[in-house]
């Protein structure tokens, strides 16, 4: 059954208008609601189930009272953040609008579908406003039904207003944030975009707090490496495990006549601490090589997608002939947790007292791969390392890419007095 036969189905049993009921289908399916839970959600909705109480007015409620079984609600709210959007609904471009509202009980995430004429700090009465549940919260969804009202009233709601943030703040799913940053890294690639061949730039940004990848996906030409910005209008995704700044073309974007200054150090956790955030793009961790794992050493890469080649097979693009690489993959423990420490070429190559070259010509004499391996495991297994770089966690553990791996000066004893005082309290 498609979707039309859906909508022309759930419009007989409810007895309203085909096409608002295809409309407001459209719209969940689009943001990847089951069809199923999107039909329930429009039964609420509708009067089928609705805490309406079959087909009245939908109930008025605080924000902090709206839950995922709500079809639709009446609310009273400050608009904390506004941010615009495109995105590809059935082969169209659609802007939609996205940010979050608060009353004194609490705030919400919303979505409009709608150009409503709303901005940050605007107290809006809301009108017959769809729930649905996004990300295990609830979520407002405003529609061609939905009625958005300015009103002449104070809200003193416990949220700042209007978006800015810093970069430590910063959470996947935020949207129509503001930062102030410098851009430590901007390069220009070239991928293949929902319309083809599409430019973007991405980099590294960083505030007074921290570090944090970004994406543009409609080149600015002030993000350029070393110029200080003010980014208005960016939503935030998760990238390998932490937050990525994503700039579109909504997005504005202005040269500061002063300098933002990057931290110096990352922010330094024990690995526990680390791993517990879920991720972090730029921190620092202290610990023991216990071990190199299967994979260090001379490698072979794919020379169309970069994966690791074993036996002259690639898990994505088959029979290649790979490309000759160097990696390391460590073992670093501090007595609270573990974690893979990924060294890449350069960093490996330091360790390993040699290039690829070099590497290649002593598996030659050696008749052995695992030699590069060996050599590089005599050189740091058993020593306590300073690792900075970016944390990933998943499924399968936490990997961190290192980016500055140096032997650790750090008095063993005092680390030793600390980690006691932190495991006994």
């Amino acid at each position: 059954m498609n979707l039309e036969d859906h909508a022309e189905e759930l419009a007989s049993d409810l007895g309203v208008d085909k096409s608002e009921v295809k409309d407001d289908l459209e719209n969940l399916v689009s943001y990847s609601v089951p069809m199923d839970e999107a039909k329930q959600s429009l039964r609420r909705k509708y009067g089928s189930g609705s805490d309406s109480g079959g087909g009245g007015a939908p109930p008025s409620k605080d924000i902090a009272d709206v839950t995922t079984d709500d079809g639709s609600v009446s609310v009273t709210a400050v608009v904390l953040t506004v941010g615009k959007r495109s995105i590809r609904y059935q082969g169209d471009d659609q802007v939609i609008l996205e940010g979050e509202l608060a009353d004194e009980s609490g705030k919400i995430s919303y979505t409009s579908w709608e150009q409503f004429d709303i901005k940050p700090g605007d107290t809006v009465s809301i009108g017959n406003a769809g729930v649905r549940e996004w990300d295990g919260h609830p979520e407002l969804n405003l529609g061609e039904s939905t009625s958005v009202e300015p009103i002449d009233e104070s809200l003193d709601v416990p949220y700042d207003i209007g978006g800015d943030a810093t970069l430590t703040e910063l959470e996947p799913g935020d949207r129509g944030i503001n930062v102030e940053v410098t851009v430590l890294e901007s390069e220009s690639k070239v991928i293949d975009g929902r319309d083809g061949e599409t430019e973007i730039l991405s980099g590294v940004l960083a505030d007074e707090s921290t570090r944090l990848p970004f994406t543009d996906w409609d080149p600015h030409p002030e993000l350029v490496e070393g110029e200080s910005v003010r980014i208005e209008d960016t939503f935030v995704r998760e990238f390998r495990g932490v937050p990525s700044v994503n700039v579109s073309e909504f997005s504005t974007v202005e040269r500061l006549d002063r300098t933002i200054e990057a931290p110096e150090t990352a922010q330094r956790l024990s690995i526990r601490d680390a791993v517990e955030s879920g991720g972090l793009f730029d921190v620092e961790l202290v610990g023991n090589i216990l071990s190199i794992r299967d994979g260090s050493g001379l490698i072979e890469r794919c020379p169309q997608c970069s994966r690791v080649v074993q036996n002259g097979q690639c898990r994505s693009h088959g029979d290649v002939e790979g490309e000759d690489d160097l990696r390391t993959k460590a073992i670093l423990d501090d007595g609270t947790g573990t974690v893979t420490a990924i060294l890449d070429e350069d960093i490996t190559e330091d360790v390993y007292g040699g290039d690829i070259e070099a590497a290649k010509e002593h598996a030659r004499e050696e008749m052995d791969k695992e030699v590069v391996a060996d050599t590089i495991a005599d050189r740091i297994v058993g020593r306590e390392y300073r690792i900075r770089g970016s944390l990933s966690v998943d499924e399968y553990g936490a990997n961190l890419e290192a980016s500055e791996f140096t032997e650790s000066e750090d008095d063993p004893v005092a680390r030793a007095e600390a980690l006691l005082q932190e495991v006994t309290t």
